[in-house]
């Protein structure tokens, strides 16, 4: 009952991961965000890697992806601080999540909720093929929107790793206490010897 109770968990974690990332990586599309897009889509990979390891009893599987939330939280850290500009990081250095391949930022800038956009006509600082905007009224910035986002990835994966390892030694115990490749060798299980025939001679007195 542990172990179901334990695999069930752990699928249910990985569909609400999965429900979010996919969730995340559609607004990053619409924002260009090329870093966050290809960090999303491993992700992606690593959740239905540990779904399918959890359903196949593969220890192995469930291993990679608890190693690959180390780095998953790590990056959503990263995300948080870019966005709180904590240290010397800077929102100004948009480089970092569109590979310096467009001026886009995050889709919740110009599309967050109660934000109203007004371009700005005639602007000198508007590089070719691009035009300036304000925007305002916005009842929740887009970067407290990212670090939301970023958050609950976080919580869904301190959940999910703690998971992976129970159910991962679980698999493991198993994999110790049944030889599945020896057979009942594991056991110390000896095939009955054959007896000799004794054959019968008739007595005669």
């Amino acid at each position: 009952m542990g172990k179901c109770n334990g695999r069930c968990a752990l699928v249910v974690i990985c569909g609400l991961q999965l429900v979010a990332a996919l969730e995340r990586q559609i607004f990053d599309f619409l924002g260009y965000q090329w870093a966050p897009i290809l960090a999303n889509f491993i992700h992606i990979m690593a959740v239905i890697m540990a779904i399918f390891g959890t359903m196949q009893y593969r220890s192995h599987h469930l291993i990679m992806y608890a190693v690959w939330l180390v780095l998953w939280v790590g990056w959503n850290s990263f995300i948080i601080c870019f966005y709180l500009e904590v240290g010397h990081l800077s929102q100004d250095r948009d480089f970092l999540m569109t590979f310096n391949t467009s001026l886009h930022r995050s889709w919740w800038m110009e599309n967050g909720p109660g934000c109203l956009v007004t371009p700005v006509l005639n602007s000198n600082l508007a590089p070719d093929d691009h035009h300036v905007i304000t925007v305002s009224g916005c009842l929740l910035d887009y970067q407290y929107i990212e670090v939301l986002s970023s958050a609950l990835q976080v919580f869904l994966s301190l959940f999910g790793f703690v998971y992976a390892c129970y159910v991962s030694k679980v698999f493991l115990d198993d994999e110790d206490s049944f030889d599945f490749i020896g057979g009942f060798d594991s056991y110390g299980y000896q095939p009955p010897q054959k007896t000799s025939h004794l054959q019968l001679q008739p007595l005669y007195t």
